[in-house]
């Protein structure tokens, strides 16, 4: 195989890579987006953040991925000078609000589950807007550089032929390394910070109410062995005295005096505290992937431009082509994962979806999912159960 056959394999092997992830990233958040528009039960605290994550990510769908890939594969920007700046602009408003958004809904899970009465008072929907609000006005004042420095830049192709590229044209070197600096701290490591600082305390939390729930049912066994002892000394004394025991709520006291009924009383009772035992687990091990998956889907991207801002040639004569693609496609790829993460792992979520596009999908609507899981978008009903109990973080 010639180097020009590995090219074109490269290509192919790119250009189906974008179609997907194109595909899935827009018609994922335009579910999320239709979903949560329609159903009047869903506009809650999280999902108004969640409305705005899936916008902003169908943003970076549609302004980012065809205006990389296309000009990287006919090496020629080939959509005139208004569009560089538009295209340059709506790309670092996408990606700062999907940012910004992951961090918001960090700290309101954070503060639903490790400080509930207090953020009962100020986590309104109200307030949510006001919040969103405020990382779009944010997002479109930090990206005023791109359309004012982007600019369309002519060169000469190796066949001799003019080419366009659009590029960033700083008044000084240094004006262009302070700038992705900025961003490197801005957009990824403070964001990155500060989800692994409350997704780490919420899993804390998470973890030490597993913990009580284990103790609670190492005392129940325990007391039940107990009870039976106890029962049998007394019954041979035969003095007729109530059973002395540890005081507990009513249902406990019912189910241990009753022997006869307590097989039936503690195995639903052991089922349901099984199935939050196991959600919770489940929830630790999706705000690990929610953690990883940023700083996989981001970390490429922000050292690879950090680079170029100090030593331009040297990563351009190890990034140009198919490697600087691949890792503009792996940010890109957080586009289509978020819906997943936080929207279509949810039972309550695909519910909705359901009952949306019932017209079309009426069988399905017939479907009762058991909504036994803790999921990733509705954490706050922990908030006055178990883990309200352990205290703040």
């Amino acid at each position: 195989m010639n180097s020009q056959e590995k090219f074109q394999e490269v290509d192919s092997v790119r250009i189906l890579l974008y179609s997907l992830i194109f595909l899935l990233s827009v018609f994922g958040n335009l579910l999320i987006i239709v979903v949560l528009i329609a159903n009047k039960r869903m506009r809650t605290v999280t999902n108004s953040f969640l409305l705005s994550l899936a916008v902003s990510d169908l943003m970076m769908a549609i302004f980012c991925m065809p205006f990389t890939l296309i000009p990287n594969l006919l090496e020629d920007f080939i959509f005139g000078a208004p569009m560089c700046k538009i295209v340059a602009y709506f790309m670092g408003i996408s990606v700062s609000i999907s940012t910004f958004s992951l961090v918001a809904i960090a700290i309101e899970r954070y503060s639903a589950i490790c400080n509930p009465l207090k953020s009962r008072a100020w986590q309104t929907r109200s307030h949510a807007y006001r919040v969103i609000a405020a990382t779009w006005i944010l997002s479109f004042i930090i990206m005023t550089p791109y359309p004012i420095f982007s600019t369309l830049v002519t060169f000469v192709k190796p066949d001799k032929s003019a080419g366009h590229m659009c590029r960033l044209e700083w008044p000084a070197s240094q004006v262009e390394q302070s700038w992705y600096i900025l961003l490197l701290f801005v957009l990824f490591f403070i964001p990155g910070v500060v989800m692994i600082i409350a997704y780490g305390l919420i899993s804390r939390e998470l973890y030490r109410g597993i913990q009580f729930e284990l103790d609670q049912k190492k005392e129940a066994r325990g007391l039940r062995n107990g009870l039976n002892g106890t029962m049998l000394s007394r019954s041979e004394e035969g003095d007729g005295c109530y059973i002395q025991v540890m005081k507990r709520p009513n249902a406990m006291e019912m189910s241990a005096l009753t022997p006869s009924g307590s097989a039936q009383v503690d195995r639903p009772r052991s089922n349901t505290s099984e199935a939050k035992l196991m959600a919770k687990k489940r929830v630790i091990r999706m705000l690990i992937v929610i953690v990883a998956m940023f700083f996989i889907c981001w970390m490429p991207l922000y050292s690879v431009n950090t680079w170029k801002a100090f030593d331009l040639r040297s990563a351009h004569r190890a990034l140009s082509g198919a490697p600087i693609s691949f890792i503009h496609l792996l940010s890109y790829t957080s586009a289509c994962i978020n819906p997943i993460i936080y929207c279509f792992m949810n039972k309550r979520f695909r519910k909705a979806l359901l009952a949306t596009f019932a017209g079309c999908l009426w069988p399905c609507c017939h479907l009762r999912e058991p909504d036994d899981d803790i999921n990733a978008a509705s954490l706050s009903k922990f908030s006055y159960t178990t883990v309200s109990t352990m205290g703040p973080c």
